[in-house]
């Protein structure tokens, strides 16, 4: 990847934009310490995950980040109350409070009456809403988000895409999310495009 640089601010919202294989999804798993930066570094809150131990990264990616991806990968024997409560779960959180507030954040995005669900019994947007909700459940200060609403229908992308940003700006969680959707990138504060595994900085419409 060359010229990936940029930062992104509490609350702030960033969109990656670029065709199949420009590098975008790559770069997202960078930023978000799951693949190994070869030049450069990367910088939350002042360190380098470079630095880090892998426990350190680990941690990280279990605290305080958050994943949205194109196809939800919710888990199926868990139901949506318990697949949303998942990261406060591996967090060390007691069952009782972590379900109350994965309780807490489905009923903001109306998902309250699904609560005991298996994901194979609802929808499509219904399962990406639980994803989210389970990528916002831990109040992460960033969520990266691979093609977030890729495997839905207009109506119920623009629907989830609209509650996942809300609920993200009104907790002051930051989003980094990838898209080939100029639709998607628009709802951002800021946009960059990639190309060949160079990005640049998109100007404001």
């Amino acid at each position: 990847m060359r010229g990936a640089r940029f930062s992104v601010g509490r609350g702030e919202v960033v969109a990656v934009t670029g065709q199949s294989g420009s590098g975008k999804s790559s770069l997202l798993y960078c930023l978000a310490g799951v693949l190994p930066v070869a030049r450069g570094e990367v910088r939350f809150e002042g360190r380098a995950l470079g630095e880090l131990s892998d426990d350190e990264v680990s941690t990280l990616r279990r605290e305080r980040f958050g994943f949205v991806f194109q196809y939800g990968e919710l888990l199926p024997e868990l139901t949506v109350e318990e697949n949303t409560a998942l990261p406060l779960r591996l967090a060390g959180r007691r069952k009782g409070p972590a379900l109350a507030a994965a309780g807490e954040v489905l009923e903001r995005l109306g998902l309250g009456g699904l609560r005991e669900r298996r994901p194979s019994q609802v929808s499509g947007g219904q399962s990406q809403r639980v994803a989210v909700a389970r990528a916002l459940v831990h109040r992460p200060a960033v969520v990266f988000a691979d093609e977030p609403t890729g495997s839905l229908d207009s109506a119920n992308a623009s629907a989830v895409l609209a509650e996942f940003l809300g609920l993200a700006r009104s907790q002051g969680t930051a989003v980094v999310l990838v898209t080939h959707d100029p639709a998607v990138a628009a709802q951002a504060d800021r946009r960059y495009s990639m190309a060949d595994g160079a990005l640049s900085p998109e100007e404001p419409v």
